[in-house]
């Protein structure tokens, strides 16, 4: 085990920038003068849905760009700020990079369509009910069948602390065994997944592939789900070699945690992904 952390110590808190606002992240700068993502206020629900709608659609372009679509497969969700109890979500076999503002559906718990022209998947919606309603806190959550996640939930195992990467994870993801394999169109399906998530950020859902959920923003919740895969394949990779690696230590991969594990780190990571989308895809607010 590497120990490099013993060195370590967590430092005190973080300084106000130089007009007084508080910081909640060493990344965040210390001059206020600075271009740098803030995170956003509303004046009222309707700016929020629309941020949220956005960006719950630059997640659905992000997902095309990782190549992570799989014919209709694959489903994002995010709740109203305003009818909490409703979530958004992408339409039923409409690509990820066809998702725009204007076919995104608004669904209940009961897979019910209160807004939008388009069909609700039947598994996202047996999915993401259950863990919306069964974690109320949950705001956000993703889930596709990627290459490298699903190889790797095969295995049953969860992540080895080889990385910086795969520490961001460190004890808030859970291999679940639940329904492992069968496809979530029942019912009972979804809550067995729902009840043994916990508080964890990502799941391992064993023979079927990833997931990731967010009390924070779909931003959080799409950024730690690319991770996710991206950490699966190089656990794939290194596990190709036959090498045992060295892990890091519960101390490193708590501190690492700490510092690019956060949700808000995860919402930071996705705002450079939203910029470029947004530049590059101006259909999205269509």
């Amino acid at each position: 085990m590497l120990d490099d952390a013993s060195a370590i110590k967590k430092g005190p808190d973080l300084a106000p920038d130089s007009a007084g606002r508080p910081r909640i992240s060493i990344y965040q700068p210390e001059q206020a003068d600075l271009i740098f993502p803030e995170r956003p206020e509303f004046d009222n629900f309707e700016e929020e849905r629309t941020y949220r709608k956005q960006h719950l659609v630059a997640a659905c372009r992000a997902f095309d760009q990782h190549g992570f679509d799989y014919g209709f497969a694959g489903h994002l969700t995010v709740r109203d700020p305003e009818r909490p109890e409703l979530y958004w979500t992408n339409p039923m076999c409409v690509h990820f990079s066809q998702v725009k503002m204007s076919n995104l559906i608004l669904a209940d718990h009961k897979g019910r369509v209160v807004e939008g022209d388009y069909a609700l998947n039947r598994a996202g919606f047996v999915l993401h009910a259950a863990v919306h309603e069964e974690h109320p806190d949950v705001m956000a959550m993703c889930h596709a069948h990627t290459v490298y996640g699903t190889a790797w939930c095969a295995t049953g195992r969860p992540l080895d602390m080889i990385s910086q990467d795969a520490a961001a994870f460190y004890n808030s993801h859970a291999v679940i065994g639940a329904s492992a394999g069968a496809v979530a169109v029942e019912e009972d399906s979804g809550w067995s997944v729902a009840r043994e998530m916990g508080k964890n950020r990502g799941i391992l859902h064993q023979n079927h592939g990833l997931l990731t959920a967010s009390q924070h923003s779909i931003d959080d919740a799409a950024f730690w789900f690319i991770a996710l895969e991206r950490v699966c394949q190089q656990q794939l990779m290194v596990e190709a070699t036959g090498i045992k690696p060295p892990l890091l230590s519960d101390k490193t991969a708590e501190y690492s945690r700490e510092h690019v594990g956060s949700d808000y780190i995860g919402w930071l990571h996705f705002q450079t992904i939203y910029n470029h989308i947004a530049a590059a895809q101006p259909d999205i607010f269509e």
